[in-house]
């Protein structure tokens, strides 16, 4: 299995965990589903997304948002 597919599928599994937990996902402003997310990685080969992480006032993740970012050369 070559190794980006098998990173696609590790993301997948991740974002369905957090999903299944009742945490909030989101791509550059709007609500996402995990294969969202995982279908805008693969198209932006040329790029990447940053993760920002939210958490409750006891510390557990309570949503999880993704901002595109150029990568430079």
């Amino acid at each position: 299995m070559p190794e980006d597919t098998r990173e696609f599928q590790e993301l997948f599994r991740e974002l369905n965990g957090y999903e299944k937990k009742g945490v909030y996902i989101e791509l550059e402003g709007k609500p996402a589903s995990p294969t969202q997310i995982v279908q805008a990685h693969m198209l932006r080969e040329d790029s990447g997304y940053m993760r920002d992480y939210v958490l409750n006032e006891k510390g557990d993740l309570k949503a999880l948002y993704f901002h595109h970012i150029a990568r430079e050369n």
